[in-house]
């Protein structure tokens, strides 16, 4: 039998990038040790005080089908914590939870674009928003940045890629770059896309990890609440990825249709996770900021360590728990780098490629292990780029 044309053109030739990622797990499986710097996965776990309260709902009986949009509880929370971060009224009728955030993105997406439709994203991207785009079957246009503007948009490229597009979706702070956008770049999407009358998806479940700037959600600026879907998560700020509790923000309209889409698909997230979400946004930003923490120390370990050499550049990173690392200098790509640092190393990072034509020739280091380790494995990427740069000019 033929599978639909949607599923399997999902990720065209079958590649998400992520092969170098899946060698690494297999390097593990087979026991060797390797230092992984791949995904975004804390090197703590859940709180045992969120897991207390998971379990005590879970025992209590809160096990059945939980309400399809949320429970009241957790959609006051989040519409209260945003209300709180960004001024913009904010009701539980404006709050749609899901299955974490990549399930909100699905579904923000569903509502923003019609079949055929382009949709507009920001290159370097988190690896599965092209995905996303043709799942809700619209057409992916990619809006590539550049290095030297910190890979933030430009006026020239939203100029260039949004006309005719029903969505442009955006991530600050950025996953894979780290990038926090200011003020006048929010200024300027937004300027942008109610020019052409498109929707603004805006991924923000890094909102919490700013080391840099400030988090600026565009859904704040004038006119703009009645075109923007707000995504977050539990995943990133509270360290509950598995968890797998996110939520959609945006006009209480829209929303109704996604609570009638919800019905039809997920239906809902259970009760008793939303509970431990409801306990865990109570603790405030203080433990916010506490499970950011060590993400905010390593940034600032890397840039130090990096600011002793000239050969490996950096992306400034205002936010998140990555760095971008220019390995352009050696002469390799960053597919190629990285191969080979897993190889001679067993040291595992994301090749820029993993994320888009823009990052080429770089690389996305999570900042996901313990001090020590980290700066090991950094001092020893360091010397691999020496090593391998030695080589290329004997070579020549």
């Amino acid at each position: 039998m033929k599978l639909s044309t949607r599923l399997s053109n999902l990720v065209p030739g079958g590649d998400d990038g992520w092969g170098l990622f899946m060698k690494s797990r297999e390097m593990v499986a087979a026991g060797v040790p390797v230092i992984e710097l791949t995904i975004g996965e804390h090197d703590i776990r859940t709180d045992p005080t969120i897991l207390t309260a998971m379990a005590e709902a879970a025992q209590g009986g809160h096990t059945g089908y939980a309400a399809v949009p949320g429970t009241d509880d957790l959609r006051r929370k989040v519409a209260e914590r945003t209300e709180d971060r960004t001024g913009v009224p904010t009701g539980p009728e404006n709050v749609l939870v899901t299955p974490g955030g990549q399930a909100a993105l699905f579904a923000a997406h569903l509502a923003a674009i019609d079949a055929g439709q382009p949709a507009a994203y920001i290159d370097p991207y988190y690896a599965t928003y092209p995905g996303t785009i043709r799942a809700a079957g619209g057409v992916p246009r990619p809006l590539v940045t550049r290095a030297r503007d910190g890979f933030a948009p430009t006026a020239q490229g939203l100029a260039e890629v949004l006309p005719g597009c029903a969505s442009l979706m955006i991530n600050t702070p950025n996953n894979p770059t780290g990038a926090v956008y200011d003020a006048a770049t929010i200024d300027m999407i937004c300027a942008a896309v109610q020019a052409e009358d498109c929707w603004l998806i805006s991924d923000e479940v890094y909102d919490s990890q700013v080391w840099a700037g400030a988090h600026i959600s565009p859904r704040a600026r004038p006119g703009m609440a009645e075109r923007t879907f707000v995504v977050g998560s539990m995943s990133k700020s509270h360290a509950m990825t598995g968890s797998r509790c996110g939520w959609i923000i945006g006009p209480e309209d829209a929303i109704d249709h996604l609570i009638t889409l919800a019905t039809h698909t997920t239906y809902g997230v259970p009760g008793f996770i939303q509970d431990a979400a409801v306990f865990a946004l109570e603790q405030g930003t203080a433990f916010e900021d506490k499970v950011g923490a060590p993400f905010r120390r390593r940034r600032q370990l890397a840039l130090d360590l990096l600011s002793q050499q000239t050969l490996v550049g950096h992306v400034p990173s205002g936010g998140a728990m990555y760095m971008m690392l220019d390995v352009q200098a050696t002469g390799l790509s960053g597919e190629a780098f990285a191969h080979s640092l897993l190889e001679a190393h067993h040291i595992a990072v994301m090749p820029g490629e993993s994320f888009g034509a823009a990052a080429a020739g770089h690389l996305r280091v999570a900042l996901t292990v313990d001090d020590d380790r980290l700066m090991d494995a950094l001092r020893t990427l360091l010397e691999h780029a020496q090593t391998l740069t030695r080589q290329t000019v004997h070579a020549d």
